[in-house]
């Protein structure tokens, strides 16, 4: 693919050392989404607490849990690949597919 300002590519790694199954990176996907809620809502006082941090920190951190969120997405893929024999190169094309047809992507 070449470079579209319209994508925003990022390569993560299989990470080394684990043996994840799908529920237990279902589990880490929601507590890294977790991760980005509060930082996007507790640190931005929009939780009601009283809380309140420089917004270029709380962007900084709302930008490495986002990634956390990825990285564990990307690691349930190759679960998914591995452990249930899902093809993610076609799972891709049909979403790509799919957003077409709603209209999101041209």
């Amino acid at each position: 693919m070449k470079h579209d300002s319209t994508y925003k590519v990022i390569s993560l790694p299989k990470l080394n050392g684990l043996t994840p199954t799908l529920e237990s990176t279902a589990l880490k996907l929601m507590e890294e989404a977790g991760e980005l809620a509060q930082a996007i809502g507790k640190f931005r006082g929009q939780s009601g607490e009283a809380i309140r941090m420089e917004e270029e920190k709380v962007v900084d951190m709302m930008a490495q849990e986002l990634l956390d969120v990825a990285q564990v997405a990307v690691s349930m893929m190759f679960v998914l690949e591995e452990n249930y024999n899902i093809d993610i190169n076609a799972k891709l094309k049909q979403h790509l597919a799919k957003l077409k047809a709603k209209g999101y992507i041209k």
